[in-house]
């Protein structure tokens, strides 16, 4: 017959309400109620005894109780109020072997005790049962199917994938616990000493790589094997949820992508419409902002690093938001007052973070704009982190990870030079000197970058100054610009820049 295990018993969600009092002996035989210990019988062989009536008060009648039962042969005594026992008595128990436990219902702890000694089916059936009933209760998202799984169960449960924890609910699943898995096993029970878990894969078809686990301290081999049942029993209900909550997700994050890029496009002109919708999202526009933006270098799941992101920003203590757009994700921490400057390098190096998690599962670039206040401070913030995403791009060795704040302007702007949109308009301010062959664009390009130095271009291309300056004069007739003036010399430059 399997002993009785004082952790196995410990850890039965129906065990009548136990805590230990006294610990001394760590497995019994099995379980014997009784209403007093003269009931008992008179030779135990390492039973736990519980008894339904309470203990005298007396200490000399405690001591007396104890020695009783230890010598008719119980490990164990467990009591309906044994936490009055003296300080003498629980001595005497140790001295003598003899575990002492409180107990709010002796025939549960009864029931219990012989689920695990003897009820395999029966312990397992009941947790079977449990599961059943949660299942009959309307979830609301798979959070809240967790929660109620694991009330029932009485158990901790976990949703996991071969990276870590993605949802738990009852307790923390421990690390080491999640690590000794064997994800590829279409079931798993696995037993450290930091605990034991019980899993069985998820067979979901929009999300792959996920399993169940039910877990616990102090879990038999007997409630492993009925956990893993159980967790096989709630698997389809838990990937039907994962279904629903992603046709859900699919339909929220159009909305909100929707609902950013109306903002972004309406730029300086606010829309009180945009303005209330964002509100009822909860996207403040007030207070102070900072923007980030982790793009795709190439194709990947957009709502895959949307889920990833979330997650990360739920550990932050900070309000956060995070939506699709286009081949990435865009969001922002918000503060109602602009935080310290050092505050705010912690937050950056959170976001650091989050950027590196998430290139382990995606190759991303992440930009991060500069703070700001209001709602064109959370658009301005907005646009730096494109930016910024755009520069981090094609820098491996900052980790493909960039912040505006860090970058100088000339960065940022010959950036945005190499955007889509800039070099069809570059090629069209250009396209005069194109026409006349490849050495005026890149004389005035030489020229540009030598701060309309006619000398030093001379000397970098190898000709005459007296050419260079014929040729600037006649790129300056060609395209009908002032080369004085130093915003129209900006842009010449960056287009310059752009089509090199």
């Amino acid at each position: 017959m399997t002993p009785l295990d004082l952790a196995a018993l410990l850890a039965h969600p129906a065990n009548g309400g136990v805590r230990v009092v006294v610990e001394a002996a760590g497995a019994f035989a099995g379980v014997v109620v009784a209403p007093r210990e003269a009931m008992l019988p008179a030779s135990g062989t390492g039973e736990l005894a519980a008894l339904t009536e309470p203990p005298p008060t007396a200490p000399w009648q405690q001591d007396a109780l104890v020695r009783r039962v230890r010598d008719r042969g119980f490990h164990g005594l467990a009591l309906s109020g044994a936490e009055v026992l003296g300080a003498g008595s629980r001595r005497l128990a140790v001295r003598l072997g003899l575990t002492v436990l409180e107990v709010d219902d002796a025939m549960a702890l009864a029931r219990a005790g012989w689920e695990l000694v003897q009820g395999r089916d029966a312990l397992t059936l009941g947790y079977v049962r449990r599961v059943a009933q949660s299942i009959e209760y309307s979830a609301s998202h798979l959070a809240d199917l967790l929660r109620h799984l694991s009330a029932s169960v009485g158990h901790g449960v976990a949703l996991i994938d071969a990276e870590g924890v993605l949802l738990e609910a009852g307790g923390h699943l421990p690390e080491a616990v999640r690590a000794a898995i064997d994800v590829g096993l279409w079931q798993d029970a696995v037993s450290v000493a930091e605990g034991a878990a019980a899993s069985v894969r998820v067979d979901s078809p929009s999300r792959a790589g996920l399993r169940l686990a039910m877990f616990g301290a102090g879990l038999s081999p007997a409630q492993l094997s009925a956990l893993a049942v159980a967790a096989e029993v709630a698997m389809p209900a838990v990937a039907a949820r994962i279904l629903i909550d992603e046709v859900a997700d699919v339909s929220d994050a159009a909305v909100a992508s929707g609902l950013l890029r109306e903002f972004l496009e309406a730029r300086d002109a606010r829309d009180p419409d945009v303005e209330q919708r964002m509100s009822e999202r909860g996207w403040r526009t007030g207070g102070y902002h900072l923007a980030f933006r982790i793009a795709g270098r190439r194709r990947l799941e957009t709502l895959e690093l949307l889920r990833f992101v979330r997650r990360g920003l739920a550990t932050l203590p900070v309000d956060s938001q995070a939506v699709t757009s286009g081949r990435g994700v865009t969001g922002w921490l918000s503060f109602a007052e602009p935080p310290a400057a050092s505050r705010l390098d912690e937050h950056v190096a959170s976001l650091r973070r989050l950027h590196d998690g998430a290139r382990r599962s995606f190759d991303v670039a992440t930009g991060v704009g500069s703070l700001d206040s209001g709602a064109g401070g959370l658009l301005a913030s907005i646009d730096g982190a494109v930016d910024g995403a755009r520069i981090a791009a094609t820098r491996a060795a900052t980790g493909w990870f960039v912040r505006v704040d860090a970058l100088g302007i000339e960065q940022v702007l010959l950036s945005w030079a190499g955007s889509d949109t800039f070099v069809p308009a570059a090629e069209s301010l250009l396209a005069p000197l194109a026409a006349h062959g490849p050495e005026l664009l890149e004389t005035l390009t030489a020229y540009l970058d030598h701060e309309s130095g006619v000398s030093a271009t001379a000397a970098a291309l190898g000709l005459h100054r007296n050419t260079v300056a014929m040729r600037i004069a006649r790129a300056q007739e060609l395209l009908g610009i002032d080369l004085t003036d130093t915003d129209a010399r900006l842009a010449l430059h960056l287009a310059c820049r752009a089509l090199r």
